[in-house]
């Protein structure tokens, strides 16, 4: 059982970065006991880019992380995160060690959820 899961972080230690700023994010598989694997550092046009307010520039960021069943992250506003739970990935607001937000989101899965891969 696995689940793919967008990550927020400058430093790739801490869940520390706002949604919004983010210009990549980590992807990690997380197994049912808590374990993840960095799959790939995936290149966003950060949302609150001047660029991207233009009409429909915000979805491309739900769009680039459709394959992940959720989003860690420091900070989210309400506008980006309907976006997101519309194409159906969660969103967990967390400051921790991503280690520590990963082995949480797993027993969560695994009380709520079937694997998503």
């Amino acid at each position: 059982m696995s689940w793919r899961v967008a990550v927020t972080s400058a430093d790739g230690v801490l869940i520390n970065q706002h949604y919004g700023h983010a210009a990549w994010f980590l992807i990690y598989d997380i197994e049912k006991d808590g374990t993840g694997t960095l799959v790939e550092k995936r290149a966003v046009d950060p949302w609150c880019n001047a660029a991207s307010h233009g009409e429909g520039g915000h979805s491309g960021i739900a769009r680039d992380i459709t394959d992940c069943a959720a989003v860690l992250t420091a900070q989210i506003g309400p506008p980006a995160r309907k976006k997101l739970e519309l194409a159906g990935v969660s969103v967990f607001e967390e400051r921790s060690s991503i280690d520590e937000a990963l082995k949480k989101l797993a027993r969560y899965y695994s009380k709520t959820r079937r694997s998503e891969g």
